[in-house]
């Protein structure tokens, strides 16, 4: 039976270093830096570029992509929607594109039927820990001239036909938010390999100080005790995490394996609980892929039994509760109502584009249909505890 912790001396230590440091500017940014290397490595990547969270990150590789006012970029409906309000944020608009059936995820077909002339780029979403098909949507892609960002906030050292998940399009975003696999409470990471992207990236997101370069994140004493020294040559944002999010961050990373593992190990055993039950249908994986289950999602048949009563009787048994899937994100009142800040001006005015009339009948269909049961579970008693329950509540179901 296995058992790890969550956070551990390791991450301890690495905060007591930036504590012990003072904050002062000699030792300032050294987490970061350190976080920045080693992620950029761990993924295969060229260049990571560490942010406040993982939706300035995917605002700022917008920014990078060169997306701006009458912009199109497509993404899916069917996720958190950071993934189309960071669309907002780059003063563009979203396009919601449906999602595969099997897989939940945004697919290729339905992304070409999506471009425009107005199109930009394209937001994928590796939903619950598993990769959309990306092979035919980089072809779609290269195809029309657009850039593709993977949002992979919910996906730590996935495959997808061999490949690790994060090295497949142009930029890729991650999350260190509390629930994901590895955590520092906030803060995110943006990996490329394209040294322009990169430096944009760098830029953008520190204050647009132009002393800031591909590997240097930060200005120095000598810049700013310099009289002439001239900060900003382009307009940015001040998304720059702090060296305690860094070193947090840091001891998380080089306990990543272990921490993804769990969370496999734990939908292994909900895999196991589900066998033979024929109204609930867990995500399909290819086998040329692999899941990281950030969580493990099925689909109740709605006939057999009604979501509500489903997630109360498992509670009931013990289970620690089912989550639903987002609302999708154009059914969400500041989509519906058109409450986007002023920005609503840019998509009315000219392109009279009106979410309460966007459908996407298969992201529809499986939302109010979706189970999601947590995964980080860090004692595997504990996990395997929570599916014996979903066991028990399938059999009460089944005998009812």
């Amino acid at each position: 039976m296995k058992k790890i912790e969550r956070v551990t001396e390791l991450e301890k230590q690495y905060v007591m270093e930036v504590l012990d440091g003072e904050f002062s500017s000699k030792t300032s940014y050294k987490m970061v830096t350190r976080l920045e290397k080693e992620f950029a490595k761990k993924m295969h990547r060229k260049y990571a570029i560490a942010m406040v969270n993982g939706t300035a990150t995917l605002h700022m590789a917008l920014e990078a992509a060169g997306v701006g006012i009458g912009d199109e970029v497509i993404c899916p409906p069917l996720t958190m929607s950071s993934s189309s309000l960071c669309v907002l944020q780059a003063n563009a608009i979203p396009v919601f594109a449906d999602v595969d059936n099997d897989t939940f995820l945004i697919t290729a077909d339905n992304i070409e039927k999506k471009i425009t002339s107005k199109t930009k780029a394209i937001i994928t979403v590796s939903l619950y820990g598993l990769s959309p098909d990306m092979d035919p949507i980089m072809e779609i892609a290269h195809k029309h001239g657009l850039k593709v960002i993977e949002d992979d906030a919910q996906c730590f050292l996935a495959k997808y036909k061999g490949r690790l998940v994060g090295t497949l399009g142009d930029m890729a975003s991650f999350s260190f938010q509390s629930s994901k696999h590895m955590t520092a409470g906030e803060g995110g990471i943006v990996v490329t390999d394209d040294d322009e992207l990169a430096l944009k990236l760098r830029r953008y997101s520190g204050l647009g100080y132009g002393s800031i370069g591909l590997e240097k994140g930060r200005i120095t004493k000598d810049d700013i005790q310099d009289p002439n020294y001239e900060r900003h040559v382009i307009l940015g944002w001040n998304y720059r995490p702090t060296d305690l999010v860094g070193a947090v961050a840091l001891a998380q990373l080089e306990r990543l394996d272990e921490l993804v593992e769990m969370r496999k190990i734990a939908a292994r055993h909900f895999l196991n609980a589900i066998k033979g039950c024929n109204w609930l249908r867990a995500q399909k994986v290819n086998d040329t892929d692999e899941h990281s289950y950030w969580a493990f999602c099925v689909v109740l048949d709605t006939n057999k039994v009604n979501w509500y009563e489903f997630r109360k009787k498992f509670m009931e048994f013990g289970g620690d509760g089912i989550y639903s899937a987002w609302k999708l994100s154009y059914m969400e009142p500041a989509f519906k109502n058109m409450n986007f800040l002023g920005r609503e001006k840019l998509i009315n005015n000219k392109y009279e584009y009106d979410y309460n009339k966007v459908k996407c009948p298969i992201a529809e269909y499986l939302q109010p249909r979706m189970l999601q049961f947590k995964t980080d579970y860090w004692d595997e008693a504990d996990a395997m505890k929570q599916a014996e329950i979903l066991k028990q509540t399938i059999d009460y179901f089944d005998k009812r």
